[in-house]
């Protein structure tokens, strides 16, 4: 794979071009600072949008579900969309017309297939529970038969993609500069809270470090 990203009809950028970013690094950063995706799919003849968690190996995304979810039945085979969009800040202009936001957003086109085999099954799933408690997998239990029998997993190439990014400033017609209206960003932060024991959870047993680690 190059490092560049594709440039097909659906990934190049119409509007706002100086906002697109080019290199396949860009779509890694936005896709591993990211939870949950939105897997945009045709069910039945109607169009929907899941979110779900995912998980990336190399260039490959993955995505789980139950055997029995429509969105999953409906996507393998066929052409989806995926996008991961974090929100940074809203921007707030002189003018309510140049109001925006800052934002990292990534668009994966592509046909998922079904995953099949046992050891990528498996590996899909470590990556998802990966990517949303990293430590995790090798602290709890891991998936029975059964449990895996009821789990579908997706594979999604990430060959088709685009990323757009907006920072900084309001950009504000000329004439309004002179305003006497604030004008300036209000930054979006998101932290982990103190983790909340399960109230089944027997006296003496611990938050593992991984996941108290993550409120630091």
């Amino acid at each position: 794979m190059t490092t560049a990203l594709s440039t097909t009809d659906r990934t190049r950028l119409a509007r706002s071009k100086e906002r697109a970013r080019t290199e396949r690094a860009d779509l890694y950063d936005v896709l591993d600072a990211g939870l949950i995706c939105h897997l945009g799919v045709v069910a039945n003849g109607a169009p929907m949008v899941v979110p779900t968690g995912y998980g990336r190996v190399d260039d490959t995304l993955y995505l789980h579900g139950s055997t029995g979810a429509r969105s999953l039945r409906a996507a393998a085979g066929t052409e989806v969309c995926v996008t991961v969009t974090h929100l940074d800040g809203i921007v707030l202009a002189r003018s309510v017309f140049h109001h925006s936001v800052n934002y990292r957003a990534a668009m994966i086109y592509g046909t998922p297939r079904a995953v099949t085999d046992p050891d990528e099954h498996l590996a899909g799933l470590r990556a998802i529970s990966e990517r949303l408690a990293p430590g995790q997998w090798d602290y709890a239990r891991r998936p029975n038969r059964r449990e895996l029998a009821a789990t579908a997993v997706l594979a999604l190439s990430l060959a088709e993609a685009s990323v757009k990014v907006r920072q900084g400033p309001p950009s504000d017609e000329e004439e309004d500069y002179a305003l006497p209206i604030w004008a300036g960003v209000l930054p979006l932060h998101t932290s982990w809270g103190t983790p909340e024991p399960d109230p089944a959870l027997p006296a003496g047993v611990p938050a593992p470090g991984h996941v108290t680690d993550r409120t630091i």
